[in-house]
């Protein structure tokens, strides 16, 4: 059956095969439930979740679907996956999506954001199935010289630190396997995604939240960051719809794509930081005084024009809607259904 109250895509995901991978994580978790709901079969390939209070795990989602723990490294078996459930559309968000533990695993970062990405789109080439592919990078990919004004997708890819660089690579090779064998795929970048569920480590609603919980002070590296901040639905919506473009005009759509916020919500560290404070309830901040901090980025911003004027995609939610919805989940997992939790804040969002 499908939810008519969250379906956006005019039923076009129902009884189709929907290969996602990294679907144990933080953001593929909250596209499986989408999916989900919308009537698809899901095919989930990942390794472990992260935690036993991840997402994934709270709103056991993986008792509904095929829960594979295919390492996407391994050629072999993510090639006899494709060839056993032949997907018509697949969603490739499995990563190390962590920049300072780049810093510590340069070598096993580059192997799964850039190998492991190839051997998906190998996967892809080895079946008549798959009609959409969306392979999804980040906002980072880009050769960030901390310019005033966003990106746009044909502006140059770069990285400074080890995790960028690899999904600047990663980039490459997608651009050249989609021109190379004529594959039906799009690169995707996103902002800061942020959302209910995320224990990840380093990332600041996750070291807020776990602060909070514990009544400790949050310890801020760099407050005057500025990123573009978004809720997970948001690049979500823009990743389904890109998908049902693709199945219906590959030609057209098979290329680079930015889903980030608007203008108006790209914010500093600090006044996310305290809107949470303020949509949670409590909580207080501190300042690290650490020495020779890792080389992190103070100004990233994306240009969504494109995906707003060719696709008809746009942000639904401003910054402090964005940290409500976070606030809300971070209160209620504790005593509710995770999974209905989940479902109702889908419903509250396609209906903005």
């Amino acid at each position: 059956m499908v939810n008519k109250e969250i379906d956006i895509f005019d039923n076009f995901f129902y009884k189709k095969t929907v290969l996602v991978t990294g679907h144990t994580g933080f953001k593929g978790s909250w596209l499986v439930i989408w999916l989900k709901e919308l009537g698809a079969n899901v095919i989930g390939v990942s390794l472990e979740p992260f935690s036993n209070k991840d997402n994934y795990v709270l709103s056991q989602i993986g008792n509904d679907i095929v829960d594979l723990r295919v390492n996407i490294n391994d050629s072999q078996s993510i090639n006899d996956v494709f060839k056993q459930y032949k997907p018509e559309i697949v969603f490739h968000l499995a990563a190390q999506p962590l920049v300072r533990l780049s810093y510590k695993q340069p070598v096993e970062t580059f192997q799964t954001n850039v190998i492991g990405t190839i051997n998906i789109m190998e996967g892809i080439r080895s079946v008549n199935s798959v009609k959409a592919g969306i392979m999804i990078t980040t906002d980072k990919c880009y050769d960030n010289k901390e310019q005033i004004w966003g990106y746009r997708e044909n502006e140059p890819i770069g990285g400074y630190d080890p995790y960028s660089a690899s999904k600047g690579a990663a980039e490459v090779a997608i651009a050249s396997w989609r021109r190379s064998f004529h594959l039906p795929i799009a690169s995707v970048r996103a902002g800061n995604v942020i959302g209910g569920g995320d224990w990840a480590l380093d990332r600041i609603i996750p070291d807020c939240i776990k602060a909070f919980e514990a009544n400790q002070a949050v310890i801020l590296r760099n407050p005057s960051a500025i990123r573009p901040w978004q809720l997970v639905l948001e690049p979500l919506s823009g990743y389904m719809l890109l998908a049902k473009r693709i199945y219906e005009n590959p030609g057209k759509y098979s290329e680079a794509w930015n889903f980030g916020p608007n203008i108006e919500s790209v914010s500093t560290v600090k006044e996310v930081v305290d809107l949470l404070i303020n949509s949670y309830g409590n909580g207080r901040v501190e300042y690290s005084e650490e020495q020779n901090q890792l080389h992190e980025a103070n100004l990233l911003m994306l240009d969504i024009a494109k995906a707003k004027f060719i696709l008809g995609w746009q942000p639904r939610l401003n910054i402090s809607q964005c940290i409500e919805y976070v606030a809300d989940w971070y209160k209620r997992y504790k005593t509710e259904s995770v999974y209905d939790l989940c479902v109702e804040q889908i419903c509250k969002f396609v209906q903005m």
